[in-house]
């Protein structure tokens, strides 16, 4: 099933890089990104480039080799700096994918570079190489002989049994990159929440898998998810605007000696609600879905590669945060699950409502189930404010027990490795002062009438929103049952318009916690 979900067939790894192989195999194109490790039949042209082009290896360029009798594409890594990261290998396979694209090239092959420096560079330059080739899903519904860049693509290094292996798991990741790239991509309608239902729903998961569960009932939602219930209230009378909570689960064959549990923001359209986005903020609210996006995606990972020992729950808050005479307003008094009295602040800090309920409801099942070594999170594009502080990487912020174990540090670790890197953001008592209860009646602050960009700790805040409405500030360390939780802010990382999602964080989870 994975096939069905990769820009285009990927062929068995390339034994030989030599003029009659290539032929015989309808190759006609071969991409380099490193030039320390030009293969011996390249080694004379690109000598003879070189010495033609002082640009050569900092500038993409395209040539012929009489010895394959096919042209090169050579999109340089270039010299690594201090502060260069692996991400520069993915980065320069995207280039020679593009360049190899406009030079008319219909097979092209890819030059696997390896690194002492980087040990995944391999990996990262598959992927990279792949992420180029995506095409919207919107595109290849409407427009079919448009839906794949290449119909096939090769990769050649000189180790075929490595080569096997990192083939394996870049189909596995990028199967979960191209789902959440569909999600998180598509646009306010064919991605509105009933249609994500339909997409999860259609042969995205190997039914014997992952288990699927979908609320749809606004009454429901209403009772037992009220936070959500309130943002979705405008929507609810335009039915293919409706709401959605949609529940994937995975257990393993073994019993489970780890739970993860992904709660994710679907927002599929932010208008802002009633504290309208104006001055032509609006645009590009469509990728306010991408947590959930990335928790659709992380869970096709986890089919792919079927881990194990482990138990893994994904939540997909899915909910347009649309205006009209039925939205929730700022001053409203909402009673959360948790029996947590909250007030409106701003109705464009929506994310936090959306998820606040699914994330009490995943934390009763940790207790009520005992369920072993259970981390629960939260994936939202969440804040302008985490753009700000750190620029396009995510950011992690732990709870006590998650930060007492090393998380925090570990994600970080896992997601520089393979180009998805993490920044680490401390809970401080002075965000949990800020959404305490100002008024007498209340229990808490929803948010201030402030954009998060021009907030004190605008990023940090949400989350202890979050343990607040959620009752899950009474289990940090010295509770009687300590649940570690963490929270992921990706608005920086997950990818704006024009450029397509990246899928963040799906990398850095799924080697931090499916393959240690």
């Amino acid at each position: 099933m994975a096939d069905k979900f990769l820009p285009c067939r990927i062929l068995q790894p390339l034994t030989s890089l030599d003029r009659d192989y290539l032929k015989d195999n309808q190759y006609d194109t071969v991409c380099v990104i490193d030039g320390s490790l030009v293969p011996g039949s390249l080694e004379g042209c690109f000598a003879a480039q070189k010495s033609l082009d002082e640009a050569f290896d900092s500038e993409t360029s395209c040539f012929k080799s009489d010895a394959l009798n096919c042209r090169v594409v050579y999109a340089p890594v270039g010299k690594l700096t201090d502060f260069d990261d692996v991400r520069r290998y993915g980065e320069a396979a995207g280039k020679a994918l593009d360049r190899a694209i406009k030079a008319g090239a219909k097979q092209p092959v890819l030059v696997v570079p390896s690194s002492k420096e980087f040990v995944q560079a391999d990996l990262v330059s598959v992927l990279g190489s792949l992420a180029k080739l995506y095409v919207p899903l919107q595109l290849r519904e409407d427009v079919p002989q448009k839906k794949q860049r290449f119909e096939q693509i090769g990769f050649f290094h000189p180790d075929e049994a490595k080569l096997a292996k990192i083939i394996k798991e870049a189909k596995a990741f990028e199967a979960g990159l191209f789902v959440a790239r569909d999600i998180g991509g598509g646009d306010p309608e064919r991605m509105a929440p009933p249609r994500v239902e339909q997409y999860v729903g259609d042969g995205v998961y190997d039914k014997n898998l992952i288990f699927r569960n979908v609320i749809s009932d606004h009454t429901v939602m209403v009772k037992e998810y009220p936070l959500f219930a309130a943002v979705n209230r405008a929507a609810v009378s335009v039915p293919r605007h409706q709401g959605r909570l949609i529940f994937l689960e995975y257990k393993s064959n073994s019993p489970p000696k780890k739970t993860l549990i992904l709660v994710g923001k679907g927002v599929t359209y932010d208008t802002g609600g009633a504290d309208i986005k104006a001055g032509g903020v609006m645009a590009g609210m469509s990728r306010d879905k991408c947590g959930a996006a990335a928790v659709a995606g992380f869970m096709k990972v986890v089919e792919q590669m079927q881990p194990q020992g482990v138990h893994v729950v994904g939540v997909l808050c899915m909910v347009r945060n649309s205006v009209g005479e039925e939205c929730y307003v700022s001053d409203e008094m909402i009673t959360s699950r948790a029996g947590v009295r909250v007030r409106v602040g701003n109705t464009d800090a929506e994310g936090r409502m959306a998820m606040a309920d699914a994330l009490c409801q995943m934390k009763e099942r940790v207790i009520a189930e005992n369920m072993p070594d259970a981390h629960l999170f939260t994936i939202a594009t969440l804040t302008g404010h985490a753009v700000l502080a750190v620029g396009n990487q995510s950011i992690v912020m732990d709870n006590g027990p998650a930060r007492a174990s090393g998380h925090g540090l570990r994600l970080q670790e896992e997601g520089e490795k393979i180009g998805d890197p993490f920044e680490i953001s401390i809970l401080r008592k002075e965000d949990f002062d800020m959404h305490s209860g100002k008024c007498y009646g209340e229990d808490v602050l929803q948010a201030n009438n402030l954009p998060s960009s021009r907030t004190c700790r605008g990023h940090q805040s949400p989350a202890a929103f979050m343990m607040l409405s959620t009752g899950l500030d009474k289990h940090g360390l010295k509770s009687d049952r300590p649940i570690k939780y963490s929270h992921l802010d990706i608005a920086g990382s997950a990818g704006d318009i024009p450029d397509p999602p990246t899928g963040a964080p799906i990398l850095a989870l799924a080697r931090t916690h499916l393959l240690r």
